[in-house]
């Protein structure tokens, strides 16, 4: 049998292990964010460490941190591998995360967040998809290769398995900086983002940036009484629901001055497609304007995902002093992501009503990104996923964001990046019910097996 079909085999053989390694990475609860447990974060590490380990292809297989610059605190662990490349081949980088999103209103699941179930097709749990899915699509397409070729390949193979990604990348520039050349390849792959839908690959194309912040909005010195003082005195809560009302115009599209939009076409993609993928129910009508698809990943959106202010529970007739709310904005791929920050923060301060005091902290910013498609790489990787899933990849963009690809770009400029995935669109990242469709991911699997053996007979030049 020649190369590839015996590659192919080995990556159809590979999915149930792999997805019993998933399983075994899902029970640990790896949530990077402030107030949990590190203790969970480093064994999720150490759990990853030991299934490359177990490869037996690197040259060294490590746990490792890196400060974060601004406070000097240690950054969450990460898993670094890597095996020199011989014979002139490329080198590639294969990232994804380990740690995982906060569950929520563990309520709202219909099984235990980290007991990972399978039901419909689809594997339950958080992190199944998002991102240690990825984690074993790297590990089993690895599997696969040496399963098919043994361990004496030439392709040269860097993994990078980051433990703070949904917590905000906070010390991954550093991380980069100070391993920069146990991280150095030719052709990056980030196995993070999705795909058109269940059946059908992706290559993703264009991310939007981010910025995220805390406004904290003031307009008393202490709370009064709501009946003794109200209709003269602005309280927060007033002057917070004008001034956010001001940033959306009556379509709810964004109505900030200064933030600009991609000028680029996108598929077809239907408002029936819409209201099943995001879960919009008949009642509710969509906002903004243009394509569909171009609101998504083309413009800038804005979102109030959190607000300290007295509960429901707790409500009281008083005029409350002071309101704080969490604001993320999406930017559109070309736009700064602190340009279009900028802009938002003017527009906050000229709308702030009755004299409001504006506080802004806690600012996060990240650069879009965009693909160069024109390299070798991309046209590897997109052979591969045809063949690994029977149909032809789609270029898509995505409306969320990946900030750190910018320092990747920054770091490796001459890289070829890929931005891959294992979800489809009813993953269910970050949200209850997290889940990975099983067939997506045995196809992205083999995806990547025949990559890395499409890679391994190639010179650096070809890559």
């Amino acid at each position: 049998m020649s190369r590839r079909p015996a590659v192919r085999d080995a990556a159809e053989a590979a999915v149930p292990a792999a997805l019993a390694d998933l399983g075994r990475l899902v029970r640990i609860p790896s949530i990077a964010f402030p107030g949990f447990d590190r203790a969970d974060v480093e064994r999720s590490a150490d759990a990853v460490k030991a299934l490359l380990d177990d490869l037996g292809i690197f040259d060294r297989v490590e746990v490792k941190t890196a400060v974060v610059p601004e406070t000097g605190a240690e950054g969450m662990p990460a898993v670094l591998a890597s095996r020199a490349a011989r014979a002139g081949r490329p080198t590639i980088l294969l990232y994804a995360h380990h740690d995982v999103q906060p569950v929520g209103d563990e309520e709202l699941w219909e099984s235990p967040p980290f007991e990972p179930t399978v039901r419909g097709g689809r594997l339950y749990g958080r992190g199944a998809a998002d991102d240690k899915a990825g984690v074993m699509a790297h590990v089993g397409a690895l599997r696969a290769l040496t399963s098919a070729l043994g361990t004496d390949f030439d392709l040269g193979v860097n993994l990078f398995i980051e433990g703070e990604e949904e917590a905000g990348s906070a010390s991954f520039a550093q991380f980069l900086s100070d391993n920069a050349d146990a991280l150095r390849a030719d052709v990056i792959v980030v196995a993070d983002s999705g795909n058109w839908d269940a059946v059908t690959p992706a290559l993703t194309v264009s991310l939007r940036g981010n910025a995220r912040f805390t406004l904290t909005v003031r307009t008393l010195e202490h709370a009064s009484h709501s009946g003794m003082f109200g209709g003269a005195v602005p309280d927060a809560m007033l002057a917070t629901v004008k001034l956010l009302s001001t940033l959306w115009d009556d379509d709810g599209a964004v109505a900030v001055a200064g933030l600009t939009a991609r000028d680029a076409a996108t598929p077809d993609y239907s408002e029936e497609t819409l209201r099943d993928e995001a879960g919009l129910p008949a009642g509710v009508s969509p906002i903004g304007r243009g394509t569909i698809l171009s609101r998504i990943w083309n413009t800038a959106s804005i979102t109030v995902t959190g607000i300290d202010a007295p509960s429901v529970k707790n409500a009281s007739n008083t005029l409350s002093p002071e309101v704080s709310v969490v604001i993320s904005m999406r930017v559109a791929p070309g736009q700064p992501a602190r340009e279009a920050y900028a802009a938002l923060e003017a527009h906050l301060r000229a709308h702030a009503p009755f004299g409001a005091e504006l506080t802004f902290t806690d600012v996060d910013c990240g650069d879009a990104f965009l693909v160069d498609t024109s390299g070798p790489a991309v046209a590897a990787a997109r052979a591969a996923l045809e063949e690994g899933y029977g149909v032809p990849a789609v270029d898509i963009g995505v409306g969320g964001s990946i900030p750190f690809i910018a320092d990747l770009v920054r770091e490796f400029p001459e890289s070829q990046i890929l931005v891959t995935g294992v979800e489809d669109p009813h993953a269910r990242a970050h949200s209850p019910n997290e889940s990975l469709h099983l067939d997506t991911f045995r196809h992205a699997l083999v995806s990547e097996a025949l990559l890395l053996e499409q890679l391994d007979t190639q010179t650096l030049r070809d890559a």
